[in-house]
């Protein structure tokens, strides 16, 4: 549904669309969108400078307020006016198409989250149909119609007479160029479809615009064309600024199907064509919004090469069968990233892609699979067994996913025959492997190498290597990355087929340089986070060290200038104070600085001019300013950038931008001598929130002072000491080492109020030694739930009994009502009846008469959903015995390979074997709920004899598949975290000698 809402002429008129399609976003978001800016303007009306803009110039994105539509609205500055006793600006309303006049102190500025969604008004013009005049030849005495430049009066009163008299619109659109749709008009006259263009042809009012490569009328160029009618695929365009985006991969996949093997062969010489034009400017790409934003991402864009943006999935250089496979799998286009690696990926080229996304396998997949449809670029290949394409991933989880994403889109082109490949130590599970097909292998670089051993011709086919989370990858497993590299660098054949390596990750990592250097053919380097970018380009890092009172005079050394070479610092302050005081010491002291905030008297204008100023070497530029003065001045070409003021993680990143255009593309230069630096003054006001920052510059691998080190330290007790309610951490428990401790949310301490020893008998934790245990519940290879079994008298035996008893009679089987959290219950399973305990209600589920209730088996330790009208009052004599479940670990074993995770081959070996079966054990850790065990294994007593043997011991069965390893260090560290201090605290009620001996058994 389309409204006219401004029509100037058949070149240049807007409408609004309704309903769905592409370009076109949902009316209610609109809806949401005008009430959420009602009030936040209407509430920041009483403190209005708060939100109006330092300075009001054309062009400019604002907010004000249309007293004909009585809301806020989005606005574009068209000019700005002097009146008597106040300036006037006629703003152009970009959701309404109308132009209103707004005194310039009635201006607000536009936050970035009110820009999320497009413009609602389209301009569009009527797709090559141009204006015609009547030229009369008073020489010749003829008249003929010929082009004008201008369409005449009467062509516009025609034009708009009629839309006027239409009932029903609809539009075709044909082509996007400098934000304009170009568009066929259908409109409905008296029941009957006119087309606008052709119209206005045939009256002689118009002519029509012929293309260079085809000489038809506009019937001709009607077919194939993208409709904005209902009935085509939905798109939502994210940034309004970018809605219009033109698309330089515009090849048709047939085409690549025609041409794709020349190409390819021919792609040594194009890429250096491509390079040589590049190379002497790297060109940095920004698509810079509001910095006002709160903590989301920004769409900051690092290229090494020229990349036009693929943003829409109708234009995304993917082959059409899988365009329409992601449309039904609702992915409606690539996301920013993706809409710069999909291109030169699916062209064959090196493509280094760093991103928050980075490891998303969105950004290779569909790229990798369009190209593997080109069969004539393999023809050169031998004809063996060996993959095209090779993923590696950081584990086998990762692998798992990728393999299950290749198995969903792989059935919309030709088969590749996938196959994941996790290998473990057992040289005949290798042997065993048979790679028949096989064009496309998922799998991790150790499971590659153990594969490699014995499969040498591996890599003859191979042409493309997908390192997915690459600094994961380099961080765990470099020596092996890098072997494959070499291998895979060696094999000769590639010189007759593609050679392609994609890398994508979310940072940077120093191995990513060398693997550029050494084994990359010009790649296209994609960096969307500026603070990788920074560590890419070379930025120096530096850590100043100061008390409060001291930052002017460690400033002031700081822009001690002795450099010839021009100079542009920025002087970053947190407030206003700051600011003034600082310009104030750089002018005592002989330094010419400007200074920006808003209340400085400078105006942008001034500031810019003299930023921008042509300086000769030797110059050196200075501008002190506040963090909200950084959007509009736009700078990008800053030599340093001092932090006066300590930032937060999104403002540190805002201020690196502003150094944008010298970082360093160059990996090998010394950090000494690059142009761009970033100095932060740190001192003992510094709050422990911004642990963030400190991480990034041990990232950065800056120079950290003792000073930093300690301040890090207590940041961290701290850290965890927030944590200290949270449950102990799983990782620390099963491997003793938690390797992603700053990120992980659980507790890396001990806690005595959490780990008091629960549901095992005091017998046992005053003389340890061996029991018998039931594992009932597997989570994973180690780690089980089950009951410790007393032989001589069980008591959860004969409670068990009871409760069956009990329940038999159907009278007793009394539903619960009113479900409390926390409550014990009755739930029958199968034939056998369990106590259960409620952990979790959704208080959206209370309101039903029937809802699911989170619970937990409390004599097993699983935890399970189910109706609340399962539960069964339970009497409170079967309440009286204590909890039975309790968490076994088996010791000193852990996952191959770095792995964080029990492959599940492992697991289902490990649950088939002991679930259910009584184990002997060794109790020789215990911390709260949990006990550690080494031994644990099964005895059996021979037939005849009174004699019992080991049949099996768990830790030797899970070593015995190839997919675990020794971990000597495993009890060692969970005994150094209980003589932490905290240990020593005392608890009212357990004499320290009891609480040494449960800590330690």
């Amino acid at each position: 549904m389309y409204h006219l809402s401004q029509i100037e002429d058949p070149g240049c008129f807007w409408v609004t669309m309704k309903g769905c399609g592409p370009y076109v976003v949902d009316e209610v978001e609109y809806t949401n969108l005008n009430a959420e800016m009602n009030q936040f303007y209407d509430k920041s009306y009483e403190d209005a400078d708060e939100v109006k803009p330092l300075t009001v110039e054309e062009g400019q994105i604002c907010v004000v307020f249309s007293e004909d539509l009585k809301c806020w609205c989005r606005a574009v500055i068209k000019s700005i006016m002097y009146c008597v006793d106040h300036y006037q600006t006629e703003c152009f309303l970009v959701d309404y198409a109308k132009n209103i006049f707004v005194k310039t102190k009635d201006i607000r500025v536009a936050l970035e989250a009110f820009m999320q969604i497009p413009y609602r008004a389209k301009k569009c013009r009527l797709y090559r149909t141009k204006p015609v005049t009547l030229h009369i030849d008073f020489c010749e005495n003829t008249a003929k119609i010929v082009p004008a430049k201008r369409w005449d009066s009467a062509a516009i009163q025609y034009f708009q007479n009629l839309l006027k008299a239409t009932t029903q619109m609809k539009a075709k659109l044909c082509a996007v160029e400098d934000n304009t749709f170009d568009v066929f008009l259908y409109g409905t006259i008296k029941d009957e479809k006119v087309c606008i263009n052709d119209d206005l042809v045939s009256k002689n009012f118009a002519h029509f615009e012929e293309a260079k490569e085809n000489t038809g009328n506009s019937a001709d160029y009607q077919e194939n064309r993208t409709s904005l009618s209902v009935e085509s695929l939905p798109v939502k365009t994210v940034n309004p600024a970018l809605a219009f985006r033109p698309v330089l991969f515009q090849e048709k996949v047939s085409t690549d199907l025609e041409t794709g093997g020349n190409r390819v062969c021919q792609k040594q010489s194009h890429m250096q064509c491509i390079v040589s034009e590049t190379l002497l400017s790297i060109a940095f790409v920004i698509r810079f919004q509001n910095f006002q934003n709160l903590g989301e991402e920004r769409n900051f864009v690092f290229l090494s090469n020229k990349i036009e943006p693929s943003s829409v999935l109708e234009t995304a250089p993917l082959f059409d069968d899988l365009k329409k496979e992601l449309t039904q799998k609702k992915r409606l286009g690539p996301n920013f990233t993706e809409s710069y690696c999909w291109p030169p990926a699916a062209r064959g080229c090196d493509v280094v892609a760093i991103s928050y996304h980075g490891n998303d396998p969105f950004l290779y997949i569909p790229p990798i699979l369009t190209f593997l449809q080109l069969g004539s670029c393999y023809k050169a290949l031998p004809n063996s067994n060996g993959p095209l394409a090779l993923i590696l991933c950081p584990g086998w989880k990762k692998a798992q996913l990728v393999f299950e994403l290749l198995q969903t889109y792989e059935r919309c082109c030709r088969r590749l025959h996938p196959m994941l490949i996790i290998l473990g130590q057992k040289k005949e599970e290798a042997l065993s492997v048979k790679i028949q097909e096989c064009e496309v292998i998922v799998t991790t670089p150790y499971s590659l190498l153990r594969l490699f051993e014995h499969h040498s011709l591996l890599f003859c086919r191979l042409c493309h290597l997908v390192l997915d989370e690459v600094e994961v990858l380099f961080s765990d497993a470099a020596e092996q990355v890098f072997t494959i590299l070499d291998c895979y660098k060696k094999d000769v054949s590639k010189e007759y087929s593609a050679h392609q390596i994609i890398a994508v990750g979310t940072r940077w990592n120093k191995h990513i340089a060398r693997l550029i250097k050494e084994f990359m053919n010009c790649p296209y380097i994609v960096i969307t986070t500026i603070e990788e970018a920074s560590i890419y380009g070379n930025v120096q890092q530096v850590v100043r060290s100061c008390m409060n009172s001291e930052r002017i005079s460690v400033l002031l050394k700081i822009l001690d200038f002795t450099h010839n070479n021009l100079q542009k610092v920025l002087v970053f302050t947190n407030t206003v104070n700051e600011a003034e005081m600082i310009h104030k010491a750089l002018k005592n002291n002989s330094i010419f600085s400007l200074k920006l905030h808003k209340e400085s008297e400078f105006n942008f204008k001034y500031v810019l001019e003299q930023w921008t100023k042509k300086s000769n070497s030797g110059t050196h530029v200075v501008l002190v300013l506040t963090d909200d003065c950084m959007q509009y001045l736009g700078i990008t070409d800053a030599t340093c950038v001092v932090h006066f003021g300590f930032p937060s993680p999104r403002i540190f990143g805002q201020r690196l931008h502003s150094m944008s255009d010298n970082f360093c593309n160059d990996s090998s230069v010394d950090q000494e001598y690059t142009k761009a630096r970033s100095v932060i003054l740190l001192t003992e006001n510094n709050e422990c929130h911004e642990l963030g920052i400190l991480h990034y510059l041990q990232h950065a691998e800056a120079e950290i002072p003792p000073e930093l080190h300690d301040f890090t330290a207590k940041m961290l007790e701290a850290e965890e000491d927030r944590k200290f309610s949270r449950p102990l951490c799983a990782y620390l428990k099963t491997f003793g080492i938690c390797k992603n401790r700053t990120v992980c949310p659980d507790r890396h301490q001990i806690n005595l109020q959490i780990d008091v020893p629960q549901n095992i008998p005091d017998k046992i934790i005053q003389t340890p030694g061996y029991v018998t245990i039931l594992p009932l519940h597997i989570v994973n290879a180690t780690n089980y739930f089950g009951r410790i079994v007393d032989k001589q008298e069980d008591q959860y035996t004969n409670l068990a009994e009871e409760i069956n008893e009990y329940f038999k009679k159907p009278s007793n089987k009394i539903s619960v009502k009113n479900v409390e959290k926390l409550a014990f219950y009755g739930l029958c399973e199968k034939t056998l009846f369990h106590r259960v305990q409620v952990v979790e209600i959704s208080p959206k589920e209370e309101e039903n008469l029937f809802f699911n209730v989170k619970i937990k088996y409390i004599d097993e330790g699983r935890i399970s959903q189910v109706q609340s009208y399962h539960l069964l009052y339970l009497p409170a004599r079967f309440q009286c015995l204590p909890p039975q479940a309790v968490e076994f670990i088996v010791c000193k074993v852990k996952p191959i390979d770095n792995e964080i995770e029990w492959n599940p081959k492992v697991t289902r070996y490990i649950c088939h074997k002991i679930k259910g079966k009584l184990h002997e054990a060794k109790i020789v850790h215990t911390l709260g709920n949990t006990a550690w065990v080494d031994p644990m294994v099964q005895l059996t007593r021979l037939s005849g004899f009174k004699m019992l043997v080991n049949e099996y011991n768990v830790r030797s069965e899970i070593l015995s598949t190839g997919l675990g390893t020794d971990n000597p260090e495993h009890i060692t560290q969970l005994q150094k975290l209980c003589r932490h201090r905290k240990v020593l605290d005392h608890i009212p009620g357990i004499p320290a000698q009891a609480l040494y001996v449960w800590l330690f058994l």
